[in-house]
């Protein structure tokens, strides 16, 4: 979608966990990147290993009211939308917030961005697919979301209308954009403050204490390596093919959650046990959740080549790794 233009590249929400992985992958293959994150779920922290290079630009504020937007983004290559409320925990105790976050700040990227042509990534979520019950998830496939009442709802709705709203866009004003749908994301500098079920599980296993499975742990996940999620984000930011698009973004190896803490145990040589936890306990009364969360990537894959690389093992290694997590046996 970019091409060779020397021009930096544009990160929203990029120091945020996905975000400062892209941008430090991007600042170290010699690319120009600038940076706009309001810091409320991303950290300066995030951003360390790339601190003070001239090639990276930082802007303090959240998107849809950062100065100059429009006149930043015509400066720009491209732009890599990844600026979201994220995490199921602030999801379900923030719902307004993840509404307006989602929609105000993707309103105002694409409509800066479309003064002036400049190319756009989209970053959505495999919870637009809501309730389905198909095996893997396609691009192509119906999406049955839940009820208003229902909190979860609330960010698949908010996510699914950037999806509308990118692709209106390209329709009627030719902006070029595509849009990810990145499934369950993992790796150093996630945070399980917000929910995220890996680093929950990591930190508890290095201090010997029960890892919380919410509900009876039998629903099933795949979780991809960040560094394999910011690979695919990058072949479909150099194709020019990929605008009007949308991809699925994410792995195949699916695992129950249950299972998952019992690997992270061993993985780690813990002695912690599992404890299960009911929903309404671990969330709210009504909390609805996905059985099976499986993407087909055939259509990256087809188009771009791309398979994860990392291993469920590989990644909680790293993980632990990369955040100090010493076990104290």
């Amino acid at each position: 979608m970019i091409g060779h233009s020397p021009s930096p590249i544009l990160v929203t929400g990029g120091a945020g966990f996905i975000g400062s992985h892209l941008t430090e992958r991007l600042v170290g293959a010699g690319r120009p990147v600038v940076v706009i994150d309001d810091f409320s779920t991303g950290s300066r922290e995030n951003l360390a290993a790339v601190a003070g290079h001239p090639a990276l630009r930082v802007l303090e504020h959240p998107v849809s009211g950062c100065p100059g937007l429009r006149e930043l983004v015509a400066g720009c290559a491209g732009v890599v939308h990844l600026a979201a409320a994220v995490g199921v925990d602030l999801v379900v105790r923030s719902p307004i917030r993840t509404i307006q976050t989602n929609l105000d700040e993707t309103e105002a990227i694409l409509g800066a961005a479309s003064a002036s042509q400049t190319p756009v990534l989209i970053a959505s979520t495999s919870e637009v697919y809501g309730k389905s019950q198909q095996p893997e998830f396609r691009e192509d496939d119906d999406l049955l979301i839940g009820p208003p009442h229902l909190g979860r709802w609330s960010y698949a709705c908010s996510k699914l209308t950037d999806e509308f709203l990118a692709l209106a866009y390209m329709r009627e004003r030719g902006l070029p954009v595509a849009v990810v749908r990145v499934f369950n994301t993992v790796g150093p500098r996630q945070t399980g403050r917000y929910g995220m079920v890996l680093p929950r599980f990591i930190e508890s296993a290095r201090r010997h204490e029960p890892l919380r499975v919410f509900g009876d742990g039998t629903q099933t996940r795949c979780f991809c390596y960040v560094g394999d999620t910011v690979e695919a984000i990058l072949r479909l930011l150099s194709a020019p093919w990929a605008a009007g698009q949308v991809f699925n973004v994410g792995s195949t190896e699916e695992i129950s959650i249950l299972d998952l803490a019992r690997l992270v145990i061993t993985t780690l040589e813990s002695r912690s046990t599992i404890e299960l936890v009911p929903y309404d306990q671990a969330y709210a009364p009504g909390f609805e959740d996905m059985r099976r969360r499986r993407p087909s990537i055939e259509k990256l894959h087809r188009l771009t080549g791309f398979r994860p690389a990392t291993t469920l093992r590989e990644i909680i290694l790293r993980t632990a790794g990369a955040g100090g997590c010493r076990m104290d046996l």
